[in-house]
């Protein structure tokens, strides 16, 4: 017969006549009113291994964490911030080039806030890959955030849903190697899941890593175009119930101690759920209200609030600040429009010198310009990771066909063999530009970085060496990416 002593514990059991259940010991160590067993998630990714020693040299392990930035659809470089001079009226740019803070470095019209900080950050204008069937989103972002090409890429470029045999996103796998320290959510995706057309999340999952490394995904209701998403952010799975103070939340904890003590035969029977310390983690995100403060956009300033943009992706950006701030290790902000679709996609096959000037541009200059200056003034850059990316670039000929689209002479197509990303902080030199495009941004000329290899410098970046085994769901052992950490990108 199993018994509980201690008439205070008793009370907060609502039949205190009745013997626990195998049900009620289990909702004890794991804390069932957490809605997503917080416990569980804890305890799984305690049971990763250690990554490799190997490792050194610049940058390496100045990152506590990252957001990534994640221009999903493929921005014009040319458009954008590599503009090109003196070339046919096909290819170079219809937006004026304008000065930057770099002497001789010049972007368009489009970004002349980002263009008044470049002292703060890398720019990349060697993005570079070859593609295998990647000319279309969902197989080149699938390559983009697991480092991994898939097996199954039809003409088309699209995949499968996501699969437990899916690689990990890289965030999924820094926080299985660097867990967070803190009462905090260690990973979040926001404000829209990875897509194209019907293709969801496909690349945005801890795939064969299992469950307990996915990220929290925080997707506010409404549309791509609703620009108020944000502030209907519900976060109802942080929140205790009406019903539950956090003293008697507290209690069950106590509840379960005693259970410890007094049961030895219970304890050995869920040893191995280490129902301690994890529950303790989860207890301790849940009470102590850290990752609840940290989604109020309403306690930032005015002031703040509009320098980022009051729009989606601005709003997302100051979220991931607050975030970051707050302890998560990977914010991953998505670019908050599907891949292959109008409107401010960076998807520019179509209307671009309208789109890209009036929705797309404008909103990335702010949120991105805004996010580089906040960390950098309150000091937080120099242990933040900030990329800025997407899966490819565009075409130098407008109106050419290269993925097997329509583009009308206004519109540039996928280009996956010279594009630009940006990087800023934890140790990545200020004021570069690494690597050099030809006469038409059309291919390096200088020093190309693959997606692996940017993949592999982020975890360079975190003390991880890229060549650390992870095991995949038939337990072989692969690289946690294949490519080379660029440490000429840190100072």
């Amino acid at each position: 017969m199993l018994s509980i002593k201690g008439a205070a514990l008793a009370r907060d059991l609502c039949d205190a006549h009745l013997r626990a259940s195998r049900r009620d010991i289990l909702r004890v160590g794991s804390c069932g009113m957490l809605g997503l067993s917080l416990g569980s998630l804890f305890r799984l990714q305690a049971q990763a291994s250690e990554a490799g020693s190997a490792g050194g040299g610049p940058g390496w392990n100045r990152a506590r964490s990252i957001i990534l930035v994640y221009l999903q659809g493929g921005p014009s470089h040319l458009d954008l911030w590599d503009p090109k001079e003196n070339l046919p009226d096909n290819v170079k740019s219809v937006f004026s080039p304008i000065s930057t803070k770099l002497p001789g470095v010049k972007f368009t019209e489009n970004l002349p806030r980002l263009a008044q900080i470049n002292d703060r950050f890398t720019m990349i204008r060697s993005m570079a890959y070859t593609p295998n069937g990647l000319f279309n989103h969902t197989a080149a972002i699938y390559q983009m955030m697991t480092g991994y090409t898939t097996d199954k890429v039809s003409p088309s470029g699209q995949l499968e849903p996501p699969s437990p045999k899916d690689f990990p996103n890289f965030g999924s796998n820094l926080i299985r190697l660097r867990p967070v320290d803190e009462p905090m959510l260690p990973f979040v995706m926001l404000p829209r899941p990875l897509q194209e057309s019907n293709v969801v999340g496909k690349g945005g999952t801890a795939g064969f890593l299992g469950k307990a490394f996915d990220p929290y995904t925080l997707y506010p209701s409404g549309d791509d175009m609703d620009m108020e998403k944000m502030s209907r952010i519900k976060v109802d799975d942080l929140k205790l119930r009406p019903e539950v103070f956090s003293v008697r939340l507290q209690r069950r904890a106590r509840l379960r101690d005693l259970l410890n003590q007094q049961m030895p035969e219970i304890n050995q029977a869920v040893e191995s759920f280490e129902l301690d310390e994890y529950y303790d983690r989860a207890l301790s995100l849940i009470v102590s209200g850290r990752a609840r403060e940290a989604f109020d956009l309403a306690a930032e300033p005015d002031a703040v609030r509009d320098s980022y943009g009051r729009n989606t992706f601005g709003q997302s950006c100051l979220l991931a600040r607050r975030l970051v701030e707050a302890g998560t290790r990977v914010v991953e902000v998505i670019w908050p429009k599907v891949a292959n679709s109008d409107n401010h996609s960076w998807d520019h096959h179509v209307d671009l010198s309208k789109r890209m000037k009036n929705q797309s541009a404008p909103m990335l200059d702010d949120g991105l310009s805004a996010l580089i200056e906040d960390l950098d003034d309150r000091g937080m850059l120099d242990e933040t990771l900030v990329v800025a990316v997407g899966e490819f670039g565009r075409s130098p000929q407008r109106g050419v066909s290269t993925s097997g689209n329509n583009n009308s002479d206004d519109g540039r197509d996928h280009w996956p063999y010279c594009y630009t990303g940006v990087m800023a902080g934890a140790g990545i030199r200020r004021g570069l530009v690494y690597g050099k495009s030809d006469k038409t941004a059309s291919a390096p000329l200088e020093d190309p970085v693959h997606p692996g290899d940017l993949l592999a410098t982020i975890y360079h970046a975190f003390g991880i060496s890229p060549e650390t085994m992870v095991y995949n769901h038939l337990n072989q052992p692969r690289e946690i990416v294949k490519g080379h950490a660029i440490t000429g990108l840190f100072g």
